[in-house]
């Protein structure tokens, strides 16, 4: 019995007890509404609920009386073993082995689909991230968004989600302007300018430009020069931002460029658009979003005295051009310097009429740091002044480096131990997780030699205390991959693979799927395959969900 049917059956069982008290009390009264909750002592059952004390007052009962006659009817259904009140109206469930152990069976027949979902079906989702400017190879901060960054989007799809993964591309503005600089000052032989970019790949690129460059580059005048630079520099760099990308297993539906918005009218038409909704105001000859209306702290300048787009008119073009291409849900992935652009965003939401936080959510990431030999890792071999994606993915590789990345949570500063990521052991977390898979595997192997097959399937012979542990944890894996998608944060995923990797080995160690010597084959021995490739099903979908492999053999 899984936590659906078990919900069902709890309605089913409060709906007539409910309406003999007062009739109209479990109206629009739905499964979803019974939160069913693990107990974190084993020894209270399998599954508690507070549905008593949620709709006490509602039926006009006393909680504890009324939790005592949902569980003396909830007792008489099929599967469920004992149910007991605690507290001041808890509900202990308990299920028989047969019908907790069927989930083995459920999991196997559902494969790849076992936690997926349709319940976001409606969210029509951009999720912008990485974005990294195209001036240098990408850094830790961008490397940790572009593993969180994939693993949500995989975990939004699962869950019926249309997810389009975008980068915004920023080629407009001073940052561009200062790496073409630095590009002719590494061709011409001159000392990198004060304000430009260092490191060995600005002379790979600006190399790279000079045998690009079908003319003479001598002859031309220095705004030429530069600008022959910055189209070709820039195109090269971002060549291989996407190349590196792709090797760590992240790919974009969409790559925006921010210049398009200036050339395109995006920006008059959010002007025109906030205009007509009363909020834009002229001051001191500029142009102003009336934004502390919404919550910001101060007015925002759109265009400038000067006649200039200020920065802040990019972002209300780009959010409306998102929401006229169809997206009801704009995530967008930011690094720890940007806090204080949250409570401007969520103002521009509100002035185009839509609601923060729903149409617009941004999370904020913090930053990353290399630790080995118990020091801190602070230069790149290529890069000069940071670590990049590369760097990472040549220590410990790319299961290892996204795994480590999407594991804790993004608004959390992050120490990655490069010495336990190297190690084969249960000390690194992305080891103990895949070689738990493997040893599924083996199991597998090893049974079908023995002659152990899935053909017969007892469920009410898995009565070791390990076995219920482990059923009790694949059960949780589709509401924690739900979870995980409510509140953003794929690190969930990664925590619970680890704690069903310790069950799974606790289990191994207690029980054999291949009888000892001469014993013959019973039905437990080929009811425990099912479980055994059940639990290398949920290991396998769960790393998926996070772009890490899953090996059959270590």
């Amino acid at each position: 019995m899984d936590p659906e049917a078990l919900s069902a059956a709890l309605l089913d069982v409060i709906r007539p007890l409910a309406e003999a008290r007062r009739p109209e009390s479990t109206a629009g009264l739905t499964a979803a509404d019974l939160v069913l909750e693990r107990p974190k002592n084993r020894e209270h059952g399998d599954w508690a609920s507070n549905a008593a004390l949620k709709l006490a007052k509602k039926v006009g009962a006393n909680p504890r009386e009324f939790a005592a006659d949902i569980a003396a009817a909830l007792g008489a259904v099929d599967g469920i073993a004992t149910v007991e009140v605690a507290g001041p109206g808890f509900i202990n469930i308990r299920l028989d082995a047969a019908a907790a152990g069927s989930l083995a069976k459920t999991i196997v027949d559902a494969g790849e689909a076992f936690g997926t979902n349709d319940t976001r079906a409606d969210e029509v989702v951009n999720l912008e991230f990485v974005s990294a400017n195209p001036t240098g190879p990408i850094h830790l901060g961008g490397t940790r968004w572009a593993a969180v960054g994939d693993a949500l989007a995989r975990i939004l799809a699962s869950q019926g989600a249309q997810v389009t993964r975008e980068y915004y591309f920023n080629d407009h503005g001073a940052q561009i302007d200062r790496f073409a600089r630095s590009l002719v000052a590494a061709h011409d032989g001159l000392p990198t300018p004060d304000d430009g970019y260092g490191g060995d790949y600005i002379g790979d690129i600006a190399r790279r430009v000079a045998l690009a460059y079908d003319g003479d580059l001598a002859s031309l005048d220095p705004a030429a020069k530069q600008e022959v630079f910055r189209e070709f520099g820039v195109g090269f760099m971002f060549d291989e931002i996407k190349q590196s990308l792709h090797e760590f297993g992240v790919d974009f539906d969409v790559y925006f460029h921010e210049n398009d918005l200036h050339l395109s009218g995006a920006v008059d038409r959010a002007i025109a658009r906030l205009r007509e909704r009363g909020h834009i105001f002229e001051a001191d000859g500029a142009l102003w979003l009336r934004s502390t209306d919404f919550g910001d702290d101060k007015d925002r300048v759109i265009i400038k005295s000067d006649g200039e787009a200020a920065y802040f008119s990019g972002d209300l073009a780009y959010y409306l051009d998102k929401r006229e291409r169809g997206f009801n849900r704009c995530i967008i992935m930011l690094g720890a310097d940007h806090h204080g652009y949250v409570r401007r965003m969520m103002a521009m939401t509100a002035a185009f009429g839509d609601e923060p936080g729903v149409n617009l959510q941004i999370l904020i990431g913090q930053l990353v740091n290399l630790v080995k030999d118990g020091q801190p890792v602070r230069m790149s071999k290529r890069a000069g002044t940071i670590v990049t994606l590369e760097d990472l993915v040549e220590i410990v590789g790319v299961d290892a480096a996204r795994y480590a990345l999407t594991r804790s949570s993004a608004d959390s500063n992050l120490d990655i131990d490069l010495d336990v990521l190297q190690k084969r052991t249960n000390d690194n977390p992305v080891f103990y997780v895949q070689y738990a898979h493997a040893r599924t595997h083996n199991v597998a192997r090893n049974a079908a030699q023995a002659g152990v097959d899935r053909s017969e399937f007892a469920p009410e012979t898995l009565t070791h205390e390990t076995e219920s542990a482990l059923l009790g944890a694949l059960q949780e894996f589709p509401r924690v991959v739900a979870f995980a998608a409510e509140v953003r944060e794929p690190h969930r995923i990664a925590r619970y693979l680890e704690e069903l990797a310790g069950l799974y080995h606790r289990w191994y160690d207690n029980c054999r799927v291949i009888p000892l010597g001469d014993d013959a084959i019973e039905p437990v021995h080929r009811t425990r395959l099912w479980l055994n490739d059940a639990t290398g099903q949920v290991l396998r979908n769960g790393l998926a969900l996070l772009g890490v492999s899953a090996p059959e053999r270590m």
